[in-house]
């Protein structure tokens, strides 16, 4: 069963490319296939079961926009299809219709229709609460950007902190298998109950590498964090 990470090499910040990682930990059925910006993707070709995706530089978006924009109908598809993706960090950016920051629109993959607008004197940076399918979600976010007209179904709800903006307890998007959210960081390594729901959706075992200890560290966090205000 074959998972593809799309360009580690630079979209891994804040420790996102240990998502996949820790993944491969819980089953020796993964095959990982790691994508660097020179190669063609994987999923043109093979059967690929789930795609990663993590956190990147403003200019990495841009970058990874121009490489993946010739492929945006079949990510289309995929996504249609079932296929799982799993989308940290800002990289929830680059399928929407447009970038604006500095002045400047950015075309996204346009996979769905919503927007994101960069405000750099406003940055997010905060903690952050929800609940995906009744389990609790656990995570931390830092962000200048801002996301609107967003009209598919949200992936978390929001119990605390922000969602897509200001306004909204929507976070990120989820359709069909897609999953997409602006937390960083190791979410699959802070969140074992929604790790098991993805390993499920793999088909395999919901058993986690060093399952006691994980479970542990989620209890205490989710319960510093709802005894948190922010």
């Amino acid at each position: 069963m074959k998972i593809e990470v799309l360009y580690d090499s630079v979209c891994g910040l804040y420790g996102d490319s240990f998502n996949i990682k820790y993944l491969s930990m819980c089953s020796n059925s993964l095959k990982i296939i790691n994508t660097d910006l020179n190669n063609t993707p994987a999923f043109l070709k093979e059967d690929i079961k789930m795609i990663y995706i993590g956190s990147m530089t403003e200019r990495t978006e841009e970058i990874v926009i121009k490489k993946l924009l010739p492929y945006k109908d079949k990510i289309r598809s995929l996504i249609e299809k079932g296929v799982i993706f799993l989308v940290t960090g800002n990289a929830i950016e680059i399928f929407g219709e447009s970038i604006y920051r500095n002045g400047k629109e950015i075309e996204g993959l346009n996979i769905f229709n919503f927007y994101t607008k960069y405000d750099y004197e406003n940055r997010y940076h905060e903690l952050y609460l929800g609940e995906y399918e009744n389990t609790k979600i656990v995570g931390f976010k830092s962000q200048f950007s801002y996301f609107y007209n967003i009209n598919e179904e949200p992936l978390f709800k929001t119990i605390k902190g922000m969602g897509n903006d200001k306004s909204t307890s929507n976070e990120g998007i989820r359709k069909n298998n897609f999953m997409a959210t602006t937390i960083l960081g190791p979410i699959l390594i802070q969140n074992p109950y929604f790790t098991k729901k993805i390993l499920k959706l793999l088909g395999l075992k919901d058993e986690l590498k060093f399952e006691n200890s994980i479970i542990k560290a989620y209890d205490t966090r989710l319960k510093e964090y709802e005894n948190l205000n922010f």
